[in-house]
């Protein structure tokens, strides 16, 4: 189902680069690594695979607190998140991001955890597209997943910012070869 609605807009500057916040009247349904007009293509694919459709609104006032959490975490001042999110998913994907979000800061799990914490233990590519799919990184952290021999596997904003995120977090990882 497609809903048309504002979506709001606004970006930050943080350790890892340029973040884009976009957000419905519901709570943030995205955060792209990058400038908005630069990645504009992306976005719109990414907000209408959501099944999302509207107008981007910038807006800075009502995405002040998500940009103050994320730089709080960015500082080492905040460990998790309290903001209304917007999630458009397939359940599974849902249920991969909710077990996402219970990964403690400074923790890492594997994609074959994740799948047993579903109850999908065979699942495991399956929860590695899911992760993939995540529309909110580092509020929900799929940074924290790595591969099940401790390396660092793939990231959608660069494996160079999902080793930035956990050692942000003091989390020591083996480099991907």
């Amino acid at each position: 189902m497609t809903t048309q609605a504002c979506i709001y807009f606004d970006e930050m500057e943080s350790p890892i680069g340029p973040l884009t916040i976009l957000a419905t009247e519901i709570g943030v349904c995205h955060i792209h690594f990058g400038r908005f007009e630069q990645g504009k293509a992306a976005v719109n694919a990414k907000i209408k695979k959501l099944g999302l459709k509207g107008n981007y609104v910038a807006c800075h006032d009502s995405l002040d607190e998500v940009k103050h959490q994320l730089l709080q975490y960015f500082h080492g001042e905040r460990q998790g998140f309290d903001i209304s999110v917007d999630l458009h998913g397939t359940v599974f994907q849902k249920k991969v991001w909710q077990a996402l979000r219970d990964i403690e800061y400074g923790k890492t799990s594997t994609y074959k955890l994740v799948a047993e914490q579903i109850g999908s233990p065979k699942a495991v590519r399956a929860i590695g597209g899911a992760n993939n799919q995540n529309p909110i990184p580092i509020i929900i952290p799929c940074h924290r997943v790595i591969g099940s021999n401790g390396n660092m596997v793939g990231y959608g904003g660069g494996l160079d910012k999902k080793e930035a995120l956990l050692h942000l977090e003091g989390v020591l990882i083996k480099q991907s070869s």
